[in-house]
């Protein structure tokens, strides 16, 4: 199990269920209904609301960055995760950016991103395609939008770079034959 260093807007999520729970709701009271009709919408409202309460509930266990045998692992796009060798991230710091919020004009509104610096010797970490909502990447840069993960401050960034110093010590500190079993 990968060990989390950076969390999901949590409040963000679980006020994103409260829609799909009152469609749920009304699904399953429209299912109970007498009338065949109504059944059959009620089944699909359910089915649907459950299909999106799990994709939510899949997205607040899933954290933005985490940690696995020497990978640190991003988030920021649908399905697995961009594992990159821990030896190539330099550091993360604070950034700032647009929030890419849904519904707002975009580029007006800014939020407070976290940013990892890639070694600028491996070009081949340089750019990935990642969802815009949750970040970017490009240019050596991972910027993960502060919209969608835990509130940042200087806190954060010195635990996750304190932790990340730590792990390239241990990797250094390991004989090199016991990293290749």
């Amino acid at each position: 199990m990968p060990e989390t260093w950076l969390q999901p807007n949590r409040r963000a999520l679980w006020f994103g269920c409260v829609p799909p729970l009152v469609i749920a709701a009304v699904g399953a009271w429209f299912a109970i209904r007498p009338g065949a009709a109504w059944n059959w919408i009620g089944v699909a409202m359910l089915v649907v609301a459950v299909a999106v309460l799990a994709a939510l509930v899949r997205q607040l266990t899933r954290p933005r960055i985490a940690y696995r045998n020497g990978q640190i692992l991003f988030n920021l796009r649908s399905g697995s995760p961009i594992a990159v060798p821990a030896h190539i991230v330099e550091a993360f710091f604070l950034g700032q950016g647009p929030a890419h919020l849904p519904g707002a004009p975009q580029g007006q509104e800014k939020t407070v991103n976290l940013v990892a610096r890639l070694s600028q010797r491996q070009k081949d970490w340089a750019q990935r395609d990642v969802k815009p909502a949750f970040g970017n990447w490009s240019d050596g840069y991972v910027t993960v939008r502060g919209t969608w993960c835990e509130p940042l401050n200087a806190d954060v960034v010195r635990r996750i770079n304190r932790r990340l110093k730590e792990v390239k010590t241990l990797a250094e500190q390991m004989p090199a034959d016991a990293t290749t079993k």
